[in-house]
């Protein structure tokens, strides 16, 4: 009996321990995550907690797939005759004909040339682009490969090289800017062919005095989903062009299209 009771309490003795042992791990893990400060964080903190990593492996036929039928296609590798410049007010030159380059089925960015936006308006709708830094690697942080997709009615999603390129997570790739980092960073290595399919639900006014839905959006990045169904908050517009930047930094798009939606993807 004596001995029975002695291996119950080394038994007992040993399942403390290791009960110890795991709360001591979880506190140590615990108190490596970085907690957000009080109102939650600020745009563009550099403290706040970087995704993670992620190889999205090699792209897939799908990724790169030509534009579905019914899709407005907006660029098909041969002209920008569906887009309109945007000079900045200070540019001598206010014509609205694009200036950047298209050759070899792309179109690139001539720096300092202006922005180009849609010449037709969307609602909700699905885009699908696929953009490539350049190859050769100049500057860091937010100068490393910058631009924008800015989405119809508001918001903009990043474009950047952020392999290997530290900046703050909510203006890195794929992020919602200043707003949401994506959930990973899987960027693919700069000159490299990426893609986004952004799905953009637009917001809605409630009837008989309910509450409306907000503006929501979806990006996939390199066929990895990053944010999903972000809520970007009531009001605003519900239609707008889309617009692509022009930050200084010769980036590369390419098969650009849109697939009108008539109501919301379901959740």
């Amino acid at each position: 009996m004596k001995g029975r009771i002695e291996n119950v309490r080394g038994s007992a003795v040993r399942a403390g321990a290791a009960i110890l042992v795991f709360a001591t791990a979880a506190a140590a893990l615990a108190a490596d995550v970085v907690q957000p400060p009080p109102g939650g964080w600020k745009p563009k903190d550099m403290n706040r907690p970087r995704p993670p990593v992620r190889d999205p492996g090699p792209p897939s036929a799908k990724e790169f797939a030509p534009p579905p039928a019914g899709a407005v296609v907006l660029f098909d590798g041969k002209d920008l005759s569906a887009w309109e410049r945007k000079p900045s007010a200070k540019d001598a030159d206010q014509s609205p004909a694009p200036k950047w380059k298209v050759v070899d089925g792309y179109t690139e960015i001539v720096p300092k040339s202006g922005g180009i936006s849609t010449k037709e308006t969307f609602g909700d709708c699905l885009i699908h682009l696929e953009w490539a830094t350049p190859a050769e690697v100049k500057g860091n942080g937010q100068g490393r490969g910058n631009s924008g997709v800015y989405l119809p009615g508001q918001h903009e999603v990043q474009v950047l090289d952020s392999f290997g390129n530290d900046t703050y997570p909510d203006g890195q790739a794929a992020s919602i800017y200043a707003r949401h980092p994506p959930t990973a960073n899987v960027c693919r290595k700069p000159g490299e062919w990426q893609s986004y399919d952004i799905t953009v639900e637009q917001p809605r006014a409630g009837k008989d005095g309910q509450p409306g839905s907000p503006r929501r959006v979806t990006v996939v990045h390199n066929g990895v989903l990053v944010q999903d169904r972000v809520d970007l908050g009531p009001g605003g517009p519900a239609s707008g062009v889309l617009f692509l930047q022009d930050h200084g930094n010769p980036v590369r798009f390419r098969n650009i299209w849109i697939r009108k939606l008539s109501a919301p993807p379901p959740p």
